[in-house]
């Protein structure tokens, strides 16, 4: 039954990963999901379960990123979907952020999947079968945006990683989804979710008007729905042959058009050039 397998979540304590697991759940799945916080898990959530396995975990270090796979592995005997969805927006200018500011970014949002990856595809490749989410962002394909460049740059490396690996999963067995959603109405944007820079220059006004716009705009009014979202996530996991690139959202669809099309422009205007380069 598919409603057997056991979802591995990481940052599951708020966004959509706490709506993932909460219509998991709902639908009768076995869940595991991960916060550094587990206490915020237990009380949005509930105590451990049969079905329900709440683990303290810091993605950063990777002997907790070791324990949480075991505890894992030890409570519900295998792991069939991993749901990379732990990260945390850095808004900042590329002269802004400080060296500090920027590799803080990288460690959570790139290096710590990656320590969830390495720990949890011996299993699936031992087990012949498995399936990682790895969410992105629309982010992680199109970076023109004024004060996340930092953000982007981690997202877009999510992205190319993410493609690495399903290059070398799909020979066992492992399915892989790299997932770029748009804007949707979590807490994401919300203080405390959301890293600013701690050195600001003044002339960077174009950046400044991007937080003020996604702190007193954007924020509460997304147009995306995060239990569709989730949901869709859901009825990928159950596809034969699901899809290595799923963007979410209109926004993430019309943005990703946008830039497809600037690119084939690019590759058309500059074609003589561009071939002009071989012996």
């Amino acid at each position: 039954m598919d409603t057997n397998k056991v979802w591995f979540v990481t940052g599951a304590s708020k966004g959509l990963g706490l709506t993932l697991v909460k219509k998991l759940l709902a639908n009768g799945y076995k869940v595991a999901a991960t916060s550094r916080d587990v206490n915020a898990l237990i009380t949005e959530i509930g105590t451990t379960s049969e079905q329900f396995l709440p683990i303290a975990m810091d993605i950063v270090t990777e002997s907790s990123v070791q324990k949480a796979v075991q505890n894992t592995i030890t409570h519900f005997k295998t792991i069939d979907v991993v749901v990379n969805n732990a990260g945390y927006g850095q808004i900042g200018t590329l002269e802004e952020l400080s060296d500090e500011e920027s590799r803080r970014n990288f460690d959570v949002n790139v290096f710590g999947l990656l320590n969830v990856i390495r720990n949890t595809m011996s299993h699936f490749r031992a087990n012949k079968s498995g399936h990682f989410f790895n969410i992105s962002s629309i982010g992680g394909y199109h970076g023109g945006f004024p004060g996340w460049g930092i953000y982007c740059s981690t997202k877009f490396a999510v992205s190319g990683l993410t493609e690495g690996l399903q290059a070398e999963a799909k020979a066992f067995g492992v399915n892989v989804t790299l997932v770029y959603p748009g804007y949707f109405r979590t807490n994401f944007l919300s203080e405390g979710s959301m890293g600013l820079p701690k050195n600001p220059i003044a002339d960077y006004e174009e950046a400044r008007q991007s937080v003020l716009a996604h702190q007193n705009e954007i924020n509460g009014n997304q147009p995306g729905d995060p239990e569709k979202a989730v949901e869709a996530l859901i009825q990928i996991s159950k596809e034969k042959n699901p899809p290595l690139h799923l963007f979410l959202g209109q926004d993430a669809y019309d943005m990703a058009n946008s830039k497809i099309e600037n690119v084939k422009a690019d590759l058309a205007n500059w074609k003589t050039l561009t071939i002009s380069t071989a012996y």
